[in-house]
Order: C-alpha cells, then sequence, then structure tokens
C-alpha cells in the first residue's frame, strides 16, 4: 500500500489538520473512534466466536516430515510398499531385573500378549525370541512394539495405552521403562509458565515507560486479543490443512512480542501527541496516521519473510509459517483497528495522566529524548571506533554459530525423570550408545543382496553391530537394522550416515544391482538438516531480496536497504553465535545436543522481519528531518532523540516476552525464546544506538543516493506524514 509523500516537516507546537484528502489509515482510525464501542465488542464477539468454535471441533495438529528427494523417504516410501513392518515407527520396551530377565519371562509374555491386542500395534517382537535384544549379562533386555504407522501419526490416546498396559507388569524387581519417538510425543508436557511470565514482565515495562496501569494494559490487551483470535482459528484449519503440534507456543511467543510492539509504536505516538497539546481523538487519528504506516509496513516485511519459508518445500514448516504470518497479520489488525478504539474509550483518562506527567518533567527542567541526543553526538564525534567496535563485537558473537550442527534432540534431552529418557539411558547402558539411534537399511533386491549388503555394513568403520536381513511380506524387500558406535546426536553417528550412502553401499549395488537406501529416524533427521543447510542460500535471497526492495521504495536510497540487510545479516548470526554454545555445548547446565534444525530459518524469518521495524522507524525519522534541514548530523542526532525511548522500550517488550520461554519445558521453545531475545536485543541497543547513527555519519548525504534513472521509475512513497510530527 502506498501513499503520496507528504510535503517536508515543519515545525509546529501543535498538529493541524491535513490539507490533503484523509489517507486510509486516518480514516480507519477515525471509523474506529467514531464506533469505539462497536468496535470493541466487535472483538470481542469474533474472540468469542473463534474461541467457542475452536473448543467444540478441537484441533488435529499433525507432524510431516516428509522429505520428498531423500533416502530415508524413499526407503519409507519402499517399505511400505512392499508392506514391510518397518514402515511404521516402533516403540521399545524395556526391561530390567538384577537377577536376570529370563527370571520374569511369564510375567513378561503375558504383558506383550495385552499389548498385541492394542490398536496402533502392528507387530511385536520379545525379547526371548532374539538372543541379541537382551545384554550380555542378561538383566538388560527389550521388546520391540512396530507401530502401524509413523509416530505422528500415531492418537497420542494409543500410545498412552501401550505405555500404560506395559508398566503395569512392573514390580517385585522388574523395571519397565518405554522408549521411542511416540512415547516422548505422548509425554510432551504444555508451556507451563512461561507465556505468564512474559506477559507479567512486559506489563511492568509498559508500566515503568508510562506510569499508569491502565496505560500500560492496552497494547497488552491489543496483543491478547489478536493472539488468541489467531490461535482459534489454526487450531480448527488444523482439521483442513497440515500443522504441525508445536505451532501453538510459537504462534504465542511471536504474538505477544510482536502485537505489544506494533501497539506500543501507536500508543507511543499518541502519548506524544497528547503531550503536544492534541485533544485525545486527534492524538489517535495522527498515532495512526503516522506510526500505524510503519506498523503496517513492518507486518508486512515480517509476513513477507516468513512466507519466504515455503520456497524451503519442507512440509512441516510451511504450516508453521503460515500459521505465524496469521498472528502477525492479526496483530497488526488489532494495532490499526481496536487499539484506537481502546484510545477513544480511554483517552480523557490517559490525557489527564500523560499531561500531569509531562508537566513535572518540564518543572524539572528533563527534555525528552535529551540522553538519546547526547548518545547520538557522542557516536558522531568518533563514528569511525562506534562502528569498528560494534561490528567487531556482533562478528565475535557470531563466530560459533560456524560450528553450530544441525538436528533434532531425542530421548537423552529429555527430563531424567521421563520413561523415555529412563528407557535411553538402560539401552545405552546395556547395548552401547549407538543402540539409541538405529539405521534402517532397505534392500530392494533378492536374498543374496540383502546378505551381501548385510556383510557390507557389519564390516563398515563406525558399525557395532547389524541385525539379520529381515524381509517384507511380499519377499521382494528386506531390511537391516544397523548400530552405530556413537550416539544419536554424535558427529561420528551423522558422518556414518553419509559413509554408508557414499563409500559402503555403492559397490554392492553394482555387484548385486539391488537398491540399497539409508533410512530410519537418525537419518531422517539429518536429511531434514542437509534439506535446510542446501535450500537456506535461497531462502535468504527471498527474504533479503523482497525486503531491500520495499525499503529501496520507500527511502529512495541502495546504501540504506544494503546498510540494514547487512547488519540484520549480523544480528542474526550473532543470536546463533549465542544460541550454539548454550545448546551444543552446554553452558550453564544445558543438556548437550545439536540446534534443532528448523530453529535458523524461523528465527532468521521472524528476526528480519522485526528487524525492519525498527529500521524503518529510526531511518524514517532521520530522512525526514533529512529532507528537512539537509543536515545529515542534525538529521541523526533528531532521529534517534525521537525514537530511542519507544526504541528500546518496543524492544525490551520483545525480549522480556521472548527470554520468558526460556522457562519452556520444550527444548525447541528454549532455543527459540533465546535467540529471539538476544537478536532483538543486540538489534535495539547494539546496531539502533551505535551502529546506525555512526553508518550514517560516516556516509553522509551519500547515504540517500539514487541512480538519476531508477529515481525516475520507483514509485513515490511515505511511512510517516510530515505533520504533527
Amino acid at each position: 500500500m502506498s501513499v503520496p509523500r507528504g510535503t517536508p516537516a515543519t515545525e509546529t507546537s501543535a498538529p493541524s489538520a491535513d490539507a490533503s484528502a484523509p489517507s486510509i489509515f486516518s480514516r480507519l482510525a477515525a471509523w474506529s473512534q467514531r464506533h469505539r464501542w462497536g468496535a470493541v465488542l466487535l472483538w470481542v464477539f469474533v474472540l468469542a466466536a473463534i474461541t467457542v468454535g475452536s473448543q467444540a471441533a478441537g484441533s488435529n495438529y499433525r507432524n510431516d516430515f516428509t522429505l520428498p528427494g531423500t533416502d530415508s523417504q524413499a526407503a519409507t516410501d519402499l517399505l511400505r510398499q512392499h508392506g514391510s513392518a518397518q514402515a511404521g515407527d516402533s516403540v521399545q520396551i524395556v526391561l530390567q531385573e538384577p537377577r536376570g530377565i529370563a527370571e520374569r519371562r511369564p510375567t513378561v509374555e503375558r504383558m506383550l500378549d495385552r499389548v498385541r491386542g492394542l490398536p496402533g500395534v502392528a507387530e511385536v517382537r520379545g525379547p526371548y525370541a532374539d538372543a541379541s535384544a537382551v545384554s550380555e549379562d542378561g538383566t538388560i533386555g527389550y521388546a520391540t512394539v512396530t507401530l502401524d504407522d509413523k509416530a505422528q501419526n500415531v492418537p497420542k490416546a494409543d500410545v498412552t495405552r501401550i505405555i500404560d498396559t506395559a508398566r503395569s507388569a512392573a514390580g517385585n524387581g522388574l523395571r519397565i521403562e518405554l522408549g521411542g519417538e511416540a512415547v516422548r510425543g505422548a509425554e510432551e508436557e504444555g508451556g507451563g509458565s512461561a507465556e505468564g511470565a512474559g506477559m507479567l514482565a512486559a506489563l511492568v515495562v509498559l508500566v515503568l515507560l508510562f506510569g499508569s496501569l491502565v496505560a500500560a494494559a492496552l497494547p497488552l490487551v491489543t496483543a491478547l486479543f489478536a493472539v488468541g483470535g489467531a490461535i482459534g482459528l489454526i487450531a480448527v484449519a488444523s482439521h483442513v490443512f497440515t500443522v504441525a503440534d508445536f505451532t501453538p507456543p510459537i504462534m504465542m511467543l511471536v504474538g505477544l512480542g510482536v502485537g505489544g510492539d506494533y501497539a506500543l509504536l501507536i500508543f507511543y505516538r499518541f502519548r506524544h501527541e497528547l503531550t503536544r497539546g492534541a485533544d485525545p481523538k486527534s492524538a489517535g487519528r495522527l498515532a495512526v496516521d503516522a506510526a500505524g504506516r510503519t506498523v503496517f509496513f513492518a507486518g508486512c516485511t515480517v509476513i513477507i519473510a516468513l512466507l519466504g519459508l515455503v520456497a524451503l518445500g519442507l512440509g512441516s514448516l510451511q504450516g508453521v509459517a503460515l500459521a505465524v504470518a496469521l498472528t502477525v497479520l492479526a496483530t497488526m489488525a488489532a494495532s490499526l483497528i481496536l487499539l484506537p478504539a481502546l484510545m477513544a474509550l480511554f483517552g480523557s483518562r490517559i490525557q489527564r495522566h500523560v499531561l500531569k506527567r509531562a508537566a513535572k518533567a518540564a518543572a524539572k527542567g528533563r527534555e525528552e529524548g535529551a540522553r538519546w541526543r547526547q548518545l547520538a553526538a557522542a557516536v558522531q564525534r568518533r563514528p569511525l571506533p562506534a562502528l569498528l567496535a560494534g561490528v567487531i563485537a556482533l562478528l565475535a558473537l557470531s563466530a560459533p554459530a560456524l560450528g553450530m550442527r544441525l538436528g533434532f534432540a531425542d530421548a537423552g534431552n529429555d527430563a531424567p525423570s521421563t520413561t523415555s529418557r529412563q528407557a535411553y539411558d538402560l539401552l545405552a547402558e546395556g547395548f552401547g550408545p549407538g543402540f539409541n539411534g538405529p539405521l534402517i537399511v532397505v534392500v530392494d533386491g533378492d536374498r543374496a543382496a540383502s546378505q551381501a549388503a548385510r556383510a557390507a555394513l557389519a564390516k563398515a568403520d563406525g558399525v557395532a553391530a547389524t541385525s539379520p536381513a529381515l524381509p517384507s511380506k511380499d519377499g521382494k524387500a528386506a531390511t537391516v537394522v544397523v548400530f552405530p558406535e556413537t550416539a544419536p546426536q554424535d558427529e561420528g553417528t551423522t558422518d556414518l550416515v553419509h559413509r554408508l550412502r557414499e563409500e559402503v553401499l555403492p559397490p554392492v549395488e553394482r555387484d548385486t544391482g539391488a537398491e540399497l537406501l539409508v533410512g530410519g529416524a537418525t537419518a531422517a533427521t539429518q536429511d531434514f538438516a542437509d534439506s535446510v543447510t542446501q535450500r537456506m542460500p535461497l531462502f535468504v535471497a527471498i527474504v533479503v531480496g523482497m525486503s531491500s526492495l520495499l525499503l529501496l521504495v520507500v527511502f529512495r536510497s541502495v546504501l540504506i536497504p544494503l546498510k540494514a540487510a547487512l547488519l540484520n545479516l549480523l544480528s542474526i548470526s550473532a543470536a546463533l553465535g549465542v544460541v550454539t554454545p548454550v545448546f551444543q555445548e552446554g553452558w550453564f547446565g544445558v543438556q548437550p545436543g545439536p540446534v534443532e534444525a528448523f530453529i535458523p530459518v524461523m528465527i532468521f524469518a521472524i528476526v528480519f522481519g522485526l528487524s525492519m521495524d525498527y529500521e524503518v522507524f529510526l531511518i524514517s525519522r532521520i530522512h525526514e528531518e533529512w529532507v528537512r534541514t539537509k543536515d545529515h548530523g542534525h538529521a541523526v542526532r533528531e532521529g534517534l532523540a525521537a525514537t530511542g525511548s519507544v526504541i528500546t522500550a518496543a524492544a525490551a517488550i520483545m525480549i522480556v516476552v521472548f527470554a520468558a520461554f526460556v522457562l519452556s519445558p520444550s527444548r525447541m521453545l528454549q532455543q527459540f525464546g533465546l535467540g529471539l531475545a538476544v537478536a532483538i536485543l543486540l538489534d535495539a541497543l547494539v546496531i539502533r544506538c551505535m551502529i546506525v547513527p555512526a553508518a550514517i555519519q560516516l556516509l553522509g548525504h551519500r547515504a540517500w543516493w539514487l541512480p538519476a534513472r531508477l529515481a525516475a521509475r520507483l514509485p513515490k512513497v511515505a511511512l510517516e506524514r510530515a505533520e504533527g510530527r
């Protein structure tokens, strides 16, 4: 959406009516003010209807980890085609008996018979049918329960029945634990108090900023309405589209942070107009007409960045991207429609409080933005050292990201009290660390090919053991289970997957004419990580290209978009550089393991869009002063003085909301929350307050350079009206 650029700003003591026709933002604010009760009640009604509808319909969240074109997906498809039980995921029933599990055979077999009759179970293979299913000392063994589908497609209720049935046989020295992805999914906990802690912290920040509970509550109420409606819609949509089960907490995390941020930008401008003498009605209209444009542009940028995830072609991320994009759209709509209505309802009360605080500040001789003006002046005196210090600090933080390993958390990262973690530890104790991450090698050929494949696999470096070739139901394919010497998350296991595919199995394929595929959960995890790594450059190019094009049009400058893109990439890499040692290396007592494979792309999409929010807010103010005075030094000082407080406050809201999710029991949400919080912190303080003022000071008038031919072809748009600043 574009709006004709207004005339340069002029110094006025109070806002005046626009000479031109009101913009769509001004008309939207006016409608919300005239129908304030109707607008609020409409939002309440819509939220209530969505909530009731979603509660009645329930949700059908399901994960889609299919990876067309990869070996692991081809292996799964081949097994399903030939009717192999290995096409479904499995659950391990792990037994421990100090006297030897042979002593408890009758009890165990009765329990396994009951498990065979449960829904979702395709096959049960007990520990007494295969000597390899019992540890050397005979005290630990396992039964394999093959499910009739992949873990994400088996109802949690069915898995819970398997868990309860198996553990009911424990006692008198017999210990029974269960492992497998299906068990981990059934044991997943909720988000805990993370959302509540984030909201409470955000409220404290707003109260400190505005000094009023009513004023502080308006941005949060706006965000809650938007997030509540979006989550309800996605719950209903999950019956039609594939939406991952980890989507709602991500929507909550992003929605609360972004919603509070957008509402604050408008509300802060509303407060600013009140201090300049505007009545609540005019202040509300001017706030939406000015800051609302920044919110609209920032929201569109975030949505574009999120939709760029579709280019990755990863089904599990496409649903998440669309859901979070809908959340951002809802928060943007609430900020532009619901918030003006709330400001109209409470405008007089807020005005009295704002004017009272302004009078006290004036009596004490405090000037708004004075400290930010001083900071800008300090940076301008030594712009090159300030620029280098900021860039070097971000590069230093980014360095650990070069060693980042992508993957997925497994049961070894679960809480020690869970049955999945205890089963994991027992299997590692009895059979070695690689037993928890077996590779499934599928042989599409005859029996001789299967035997040749097993022989080659058994001799491969990094392989601890192999199972006999297990034929499919139609006898046309077979599977060989390969147990690595290293744990599933170990780098050695990743190397083994590549070595089997590139060195060990190709000679067997040439000699036998069979097709050999390495599959299983461990290989699929590596395929997912490899797919993300391979497609990341295309995704980054799309997002950076589209966002830079928008900035080029808005600011009519070539260097401003390039600077913004580079600095945003730097803040994102620094955030990933913090996440890597904390979660991969196990700093601060965190269980070490790989970074979740989709964390980098999700953080990139969201942070890149949010960073544009602050970029636009700051640069638009600097650009306005530049257009008015042609003095870039003055423009930088006044731009930072006018926006420093609101950028810092808006960032503080997102930081506390995002950081609160570190308290979540979910490792994925912990990584997501920490990465977003660090990125926003660095962006708001280091980049916007140090690097950007220094860079623009060094560039001078060249910052606004645009080739004449390009200038003639670009449309003229404006984010904020010149009046009423």
